[in-house]
């Protein structure tokens, strides 16, 4: 009767690794648990060596003379080798995110507006720090522009400039990258 479950341990996996029955060749290289060399041995004397401590035969270096292999849980050596895999692909990729103020916004809201951009420069993204002009607004330029300089003395502690504030019709922009 075959084994239950998606995983057979005599079987070769996906990756090409022999293990157990599956390693072809007389004699290995046997290394074991504790990662001490315990010579050429045989290939039924190292299963048996492996099975005595309850683990696996693993084939580590098929191209060798002889071929070596460790004696290690199988099991555990697959699911450290995905996590490697995962961790390494789950890089920070820079996301660019905004924070939005008018030249009459409260003192308060600033400096929450300020601290959620902070938490996103520590998270290493970007910040563009916009100022909207409504209206009547426009004839106020200076005000938009000191609450710009405002929000940009304190984000620069945390970030560098990278650029200076512009005026793009109702909007004034500035771009705060991580340090």
């Amino acid at each position: 009767m075959a084994p239950t479950g998606k995983y057979r341990r005599d079987e070769r996996d996906s990756d090409q690794t022999r293990v157990n029955n599956n390693i072809r060749e007389r004699q290995v290289l046997v290394i074991d648990e504790e990662g001490r060399k315990l010579g050429v041995l045989d290939i039924r004397d190292a299963l048996d060596r492996a099975r005595e401590v309850g683990l696996d035969l693993v084939e580590v270096a098929p191209n060798a003379k002889p071929p070596v292999c460790r004696i290690m849980d199988y099991g555990k050596y697959k699911y450290e080798q995905s996590k490697k895999r995962n961790s390494q692909s789950a890089a920070h990729h820079t996301k660019l995110k905004e924070i939005r103020l008018r030249p009459k916004t409260g003192e308060h809201d600033i400096e929450f507006k300020v601290k959620q951009a902070i938490g996103f420069l520590k998270h290493r993204d970007k910040v563009q720090v916009s100022v909207l002009f409504r209206g009547r607004e426009m004839a106020h330029i200076e005000e938009g522009k000191r609450v710009m300089d405002n929000v940009l003395e304190e984000l620069l502690q945390y970030g560098k400039l990278e650029s200076p504030p512009q005026q793009q019709g109702r909007r004034m922009l500035a771009t705060v990258a991580p340090k």
